[in-house]
């Protein structure tokens, strides 16, 4: 398994995403919010590169298609990590029996499945060009 130098958590929604940073060598954990818009997302990645030395990041989203994804895909230093809507719902219901969703919350329990369970997830690779075409 590769170290990565930050696990990220990202819920995404049509306006912002709410993103959990969490370093995995403290634990120390961070939010933060970012716009959906294609220079803010790149102005952020770009940031990240900065920070993380060019070290490698995950980042793990409750989705393995649409439009954040394909603007994340790009980037070599980060490893994508998409998860089935119905995981993430269970988790937060393991520590929220109410089921009451908060777009902050749910990225840092994103962020914690890769923390505490990466070795059950599956990074996303991109299909290949022959897939993409028959797509």
């Amino acid at each position: 398994m590769a170290d990565y130098a930050a696990l990220i958590g990202i819920d995404w929604s049509d306006r912002k995403h709410d993103i959990c940073l969490i370093d995995p060598q403290t634990g120390r954990r961070e939010s933060s919010l970012l716009r959906h818009a294609p220079a803010a997302i790149a102005a952020w990645v770009t940031a990240l590169r900065a920070r993380c030395g060019g070290q490698k990041v995950a980042v793990c989203l409750e989705q393995s298609r649409g439009p954040l994804i394909y603007a994340l895909m790009k980037y070599d230093f980060i490893t994508l990590y998409p998860v089935n809507p119905s995981t993430l719902s269970r988790y937060r219901e393991a520590f929220s029996p109410s089921r009451h969703k908060d777009d902050t919350t749910d990225a840092a329990y994103l962020a914690e499945l890769l923390f505490s369970h990466r070795e059950h997830l599956r990074a996303w690779h991109p299909e290949d060009e022959q897939t993409r075409t028959l797509r």
